[in-house]
C-alpha cells in the first residue's frame, strides 16, 4: 500500500472522530488575558483522538511498538514545545505551525514505513522459530527413539575410552549370566542396524489407541492377540540354597483337561484339530507350540514366530513374583514336565531371531536358557554360545566364560569352543586398545588355536572347503590333515565337527583371518615334523586336557583337584554305562500251557 493511500486512509478515520475545537478554528488565536499559547498543545490535541481510535491497521499487529513510537513523539513533541516558547511572537509561532505541520506530515508518512517493518520482523522471527522447533523437535524424535547403546559409545569416544575396555570393565562387575531387559527386545537391536524410523514405521500413532494390556519383558503384546485370561498355569517357589531359588510350574485341573484334550489332537494326526482346541483355549502353551512347528513346516515363518511369542506371553503372565529373569540366580529343572515348555518355547525363540538377523537378542536368550540351568544344560546351547557370541561381537563375554568355565566344565574338549575362543581373542586384538593388551590377546589367539589343531586336526579341511579355499600343497599332502585324521575320530566328534563348521565357517572367511590360520597351521606343521611332545601326547591320549595350562593360573591347586574329580567322575559313569549294557535281564519262563498243567518248581 502507497503512501498516499495510507494519508487517504487516514484522513477518512479522522473524518468520521468528532472535530475538535482546535480543528474547527474557534481557537485561532489568543484569548485577553490569557497567556499566549503555541500550536503545539493543539497539535497534541490533534493527534490525541487520533490515538484514541484506531488510526491505523498495523498498530493492531505491534501494539507495543507503537505505544514505544507514541511515547517517542511525545517527547519530540515536548521538546519542540519548549523551542517554540522560547522562540515567541506570532510570526514565529506561524512559522513554526507550518513546520511543524510539514514535521507532522513527514512523521505520519514515516510512521506507516516504521509499523510495517515493526510488523514483518516478528514474521521472520516467528518463521524462525518454528523452523528451529520443527527441527529440534525431529532431533528430539530421534533422540529419545536412539538405543543407549550409541550414546555410551559417543561417551566412551569423548572420554578417550574403547568400548571394548569399558564393556569389559562392566561385564566384569556383573554375573557371568547377568541378562539385561533392553536386549531381550528385538527391536532395539533392529534399530541399531536399520533406524528407528524403518523399524518402527506407522507403528507409534496406532500404539496410541491400543487398549491396555500387561507388559512384559520377553515379548510385546500384538493388537491381534486374543485377549488374555487365566490359563490354569502358576509358578510356585520351591526352594532356596545357597542364594539359589528354586521354581516350578503347576498345571490347574482346568489346564490339565486341556492338556488331555491337546494328546488327543496330537494323536489324530491333524492340525486343523489343534486349530479348534486354540480357538477355545487361545494360550495354551502346548497347542502354540505344536502349531508353530506346523506353520514351520508349512514354510510360514511369520504365523511360527507369533505363535511362539504368544507362548511365551501366557508364560511370563503367570511368573512367581520372585522370579527374575536378569539375576542369574533363578532355576528351573528340565526334568519335571512342567518346566519343558518353557525352555522349548525359549530356544524356539532363540531360533528365530538367529535367522531374523538379531544375535545379540539371540544371545541373550541364550544366557537366559543356561542360566535356568547351567549345571545341566539341557538343551546344549553351549554349542550354540559361542557362535551368537562372535555374531554378536560379545568377544569379552564369550573369553570371560571360557576363562571361568573350563576349570569345572572342560570346554577346551569342545571343537566350538577350541575354535571359537582363539577366533574371539584375534578379533579383540584387531580392535584399538593399549598395545600390551593388544599383543597378549594375539599371543593368547596363536597358542590357542595351534592347540585346538593339534587337538581337533579334522576340522581344518571341512573348514577351508566350506569358505571354498584351496590349501597349499604342503597342507594338502600332510597327513596329519589328510583323510585318515576326519575317519578315525569317533562318531560324536565327527558330529560335533560338522555342526560347527556349518554353523560358523562364514566368520572364518575375512582375509585377515584365513591369513593367520594360515600362518599358524604351517606352524603346527613345523611342530609335528619336529615331533614335538605336546602332538605326542594328543595322538596317544585325545582327551587329555591341552588348554587347560593357558586358563589355570599357577599353584591354583583347588581348581587342579576339581579337575581331577570331575575326570574321575566322568570315568565312573562311563565304566557305569558299558556294565549297564553288558547286563541282560532274564525274562521269566512263559507259560505254554493254557491249561496250566506244568509245575513250578
Amino acid at each position: 500500500m502507497s503512501r498516499r493511500a495510507l494519508r487517504r486512509l487516514r484522513g477518512e478515520q479522522r473524518g468520521q472522530e468528532e472535530p475538535g475545537l482546535g480543528q474547527l478554528g474557534l481557537e485561532s488565536g489568543p484569548q485577553p488575558g490569557q497567556e499566549e499559547t503555541s500550536p503545539a498543545p493543539a497539535g497534541k490535541g490533534h493527534r490525541g483522538p487520533v490515538c484514541a481510535g484506531v488510526s491505523n491497521r498495523f498498530e493492531l499487529i505491534t501494539a507495543e511498538e507503537s505505544e514505544d513510537e507514541r511515547s517517542c513523539g511525545a517527547e519530540r513533541g515536548d521538546t519542540r514545545l519548549g523551542q517554540r516558547d522560547t522562540a515567541g511572537g506570532d510570526n514565529n509561532g506561524a512559522v513554526t505551525e507550518e513546520t511543524e505541520g510539514n514535521g507532522k506530515r513527514d512523521e505520519e508518512e514515516a510512521e506507516p514505513d516504521r509499523t510495517a517493518m515493526a510488523s514483518n520482523k516478528p514474521r521472520k522471527k516467528k518463521k524462525k522459530r518454528k523452523a528451529k522447533k520443527a527441527s529440534a523437535g525431529e532431533a528430539l524424535e530421534d533422540n529419545d527413539l536412539e538405543d543407549i547403546d550409541s550414546l555410551l559409545e559417543k561417551i566412551e569416544d569423548t572420554n578417550g575410552l574403547s568400548p571394548q575396555s569399558q564393556g569389559g570393565l562392566i561385564a566384569d562387575s556383573r554375573p557371568l549370566l547377568y541378562v539385561e531387559h533392553r536386549n531381550l527386545n528385538p527391536e532395539n537391536e533392529l534399530k541399531r542396524y536399520f533406524g528407528a524410523r524403518a523399524v518402527l514405521g506407522d507403528q507409534r500413532p496406532r500404539q496410541r489407541q491400543r487398549q491396555y494390556v500387561r507388559s512384559t519383558w520377553l515379548t510385546a503384546p500384538k493388537n491381534t492377540w486374543p485377549r488374555y485370561s487365566k490359563t490354569g498355569i502358576a509358578m510356585q517357589l520351591v526352594d532356596t540354597r545357597r542364594g539359589v531359588q528354586h521354581f516350578t510350574f503347576e498345571h490347574h485341573r482346568e489346564y490339565q483337561q486341556v492338556q488331555f484334550k491337546f494328546l488327543d489332537a496330537v494323536e489324530s494326526m491333524d492340525p486343523n484339530n489343534i486349530v479348534l482346541l486354540l480357538q477355545m483355549n487361545p494360550y495354551h502353551v502346548e497347542s502354540l507350540l505344536q502349531l508353530s512347528d506346523v506353520c514351520r513346516m508349512q514354510e510360514d515363518q511369520e504365523m511360527a514366530r507369533d505363535l511362539v511369542e504368544r507362548a511365551l506371553y501366557s508364560l511370563e503372565c503367570s511368573f512367581h513374583p520372585v522370579f527374575s529373569l536378569t539375576s542369574g540366580t533363578c532355576r528351573l529343572d528340565y526334568r519335571r514336565p512342567e518346566n519343558r515348555a518353557f525352555f522349548l518355547a525359549l530356544f524356539k525363540h532363540l531360533m528365530f531371531l538367529e535367522k531374523r538377523g538379531c544375535p545379540r537378542t539371540a544371545l541373550e536368550f541364550c544366557k537366559l536358557i543356561l542360566s535356568l540351568d547351567p549345571d545341566n544344560d539341557p538343551l546344549c546351547v553351549l554349542l550354540l554360545i559361542d557362535f551368537l557370541s562372535l555374531r554378536a561381537r560379545e568377544f569379552a563375554f564369550l573369553t570371560r566364560l571360557f576363562q571361568e568355565w573350563e576349570s569345572h566344565r572342560n570346554l577346551s574338549q569342545l571343537p566350538n569352543f577350541a575354535f571359537s575362543v582363539p577366533l574371539a581373542y584375534f578379533f579383540l586384538s584387531q580392535q584399538e586398545g593399549a598395545e600390551p593388551e593388544l599383543s597378549q590377546a594375539r599371543e593368547r589367539a596363536a597358542r590357542l588355536i595351534q592347540l585346538a589343531l593339534i587337538m581337533f586336526p579334522s576340522v581344518l579341511m571341512p573348514l577351508l572347503d566350506h569358505c571354498s579355499v584351496q590349501p597349499d600343497a604342503r597342507v594338502a599332502s600332510h597327513p596329519f590333515f589328510g583323510l585318515n585324521a576326519q575317519i578315525s575320530q569317533p562318531p560324536a566328534l565327527n558330529q560335533l565337527t560338522s555342526l560347527y563348521v556349518g554353523r560358523t565357517h562364514s566368520l572364518w572367511k575375512d582375509a585377515a583371518v584365513m591369513a593367520w590360520l594360515e600362518t599358524n597351521v604351517h606352524e603346527v606343521l613345523h611342530m609335528v615334523d619336529a615331533q614335538d611332545p605336546l602332538v605326542e601326547e594328543s595322538e596317544h591320549n585325545p582327551g587329555s586336557d591341552l588348554l587347560q595350562g593357558d586358563v589355570r593360573h599357577e599353584g591354583d591347586e583347588e581348581a587342579g583337584a576339581g579337575q581331577d574329580l570331575n575326570q574321575g567322575v566322568n570315568r565312573l559313569m562311563a565304566a557305569m554305562r558299558d556294565m549297564l549294557a553288558n547286563i541282560q535281564f532274564q525274562e521269566p519262563p512263559r507259560d505254554d500251557n493254557p491249561d496250566g498243567d506244568g509245575d513250578w518248581d
